[in-house]
């Protein structure tokens, strides 16, 4: 199991579900030749990427690297999200970046899992 908990959030679970139809509608309209399905499934798959975002700025996504092992269920709304997050590609979009020299919550860097690791 990896110590890193990457895309376990509402809005990656939301934005791949969202994607994966979208791809299926594109898929299909290949198959079929059908030119408006496949302009479909992109605009579907432009959606996903625009609802995943609006996620992550409301706080159902999570700010790069690592988290505590306290935070990976589904459901943990990240609290720092209102104010941006270092080194993050979406905030920095919304006008979200947090500068440098703001305080950060540390991350934990590894979480053994067991005595064996």
């Amino acid at each position: 199991m990896s110590l890193y908990d990457e895309g376990h959030t509402i809005a990656g679970w939301t934005g791949c579900a969202i994607a994966t139809l979208g791809s299926g509608v594109v898929g299909a309209g290949l198959c079929a030749g059908s030119v408006p399905a496949l302009v479909g499934g992109a605009v579907v798959i432009a959606v996903s990427v625009v609802v995943t975002w609006v996620l992550h700025l409301s706080g159902w996504g999570k700010p790069p690297g690592v988290r505590p092992r306290e935070e990976w269920r589904l459901g943990a709304r990240d609290t720092q999200a209102r104010g941006g997050h270092p080194d993050c590609v979406g905030c920095a979009l919304a006008g979200r970046r947090r500068p440098a020299s703001a305080p950060v919550v540390a991350r934990a860097e590894s979480i053994p899992l067991s005595s064996i690791e």
